[in-house]
């Protein structure tokens, strides 16, 4: 019987909390902090025990089949080496697991060595929109060419209140959804050449991006993004047959050949619009074992040199 703890009392948490509640699976919240555990109760009518995971683990000798690891991203790695070290055998860390290369190779050595099932929570990799797409893309023969933009909107993110490190790394810690989905389905770069300029006061290395290359799969792909100017995540994917539209990426657009008008697909999407979008199939596959079309850590070590080289890391 699955017994899963959440760690962290943020907003992912208490999406997560609908899902199991609605599942009828037992969980425990753990945070840190008072304000936040009583928050998440006035939130969500459920406790959470405060204090942090550390203390938690030193002054409990329970166990739980699955851990969720829903903390900032500055903190995942450290979570999540200590769950490992733990022998919690069942791990999935929100994306991007960890913001440094080194505590990726890290967590996924300690994996290793204690025999952890260690995934990333890349939630667009299980939306209504995305099953649709890997359909008709497979009907289709596979994808001929791909691009996308992941623009972020920079008069919003400045002021956020998000660690330096977290802001230094925004592509890895927040545009990644878009580089992780257009891998997903129109395969892994082969090889790439990027190119960046500008700057911003909360991100220095670049501001505007474009690039092309070739996927594993013989796909050409490019992309762009200027986070000083207006714009939206996307992906487009073509085949023999269709281009394929996600704009917004919770929804399908498809063009046939011969024709000039894109018209939104018919998907039973109603699990996407009752939670939040793609977070119920995620949890349900991870809870039932079922990770083959998760991220895992070694996949992520791979797709963080493409990170580096696209922001100018």
């Amino acid at each position: 019987m699955n017994n899963v703890w959440i760690v962290g009392a943020g907003s992912m948490s208490r999406d997560y909390v609908d899902i199991l509640k609605d599942l009828n699976i037992d969980f425990k919240v753990i945070g840190r902090s008072d304000t936040n555990a009583i928050k998440f109760k006035k939130d969500t009518g459920f406790e959470v025990t405060s204090g942090g995971i550390e203390n938690f683990l030193l002054a409990n000798d329970e166990t739980c089949s699955h851990a969720i690891v829903a903390v900032g991203a500055e903190q995942l790695f450290a979570v999540t080496k200590l769950l490992i070290i733990n022998n919690i055998k069942n791990i999935l860390v929100e994306k991007p697991g960890a913001i440094y290369l080194e505590e990726l190779n890290e967590l996924d050595n300690l994996a290793k060595k204690h025999s952890a099932n260690v995934v990333i929570g890349y939630n667009r990799r299980f939306y209504s929109s995305t099953i649709a797409a890997q359909n008709i893309i497979e009907e289709d023969g596979g994808v001929e060419s791909f691009n996308f933009e992941f623009t972020e909107w920079s008069h919003l993110i400045q002021g956020l209140d998000k660690p330096k490190e977290v802001l230094d790394h925004w592509l890895v810690t927040s545009s990644s959804h878009v580089l992780d989905l257009a891998f997903y389905l129109g395969g892994k770069p082969k090889e790439i050449s990027s190119y960046t300029s500008g700057l911003l006061s909360w991100h220095q290395s670049a501001s505007i991006y474009c690039g092309a290359g070739v996927s594993e799969t013989g796909a050409l792909f490019s992309y762009q993004a200027n986070w000083a100017a207006p714009g939206r995540w996307s992906v487009d994917f073509l085949t023999k047959r269709h281009r394929l539209i996600m704009r917004p990426m919770e929804k399908l657009q498809l063009q046939k050949i011969g024709s000039i008008i894109a018209e939104f697909v018919d998907i039973d999407d109603e699990i996407d619009r009752k939670y939040k979008p793609g977070l119920y199939r995620q949890l349900s596959h991870f809870l039932n074992g079922d990770c083959d079309s998760f991220c895992n850590l070694n996949e992520q070590i791979i797709n963080y040199g493409s990170y580096k080289k696209i922001a100018n890391y």
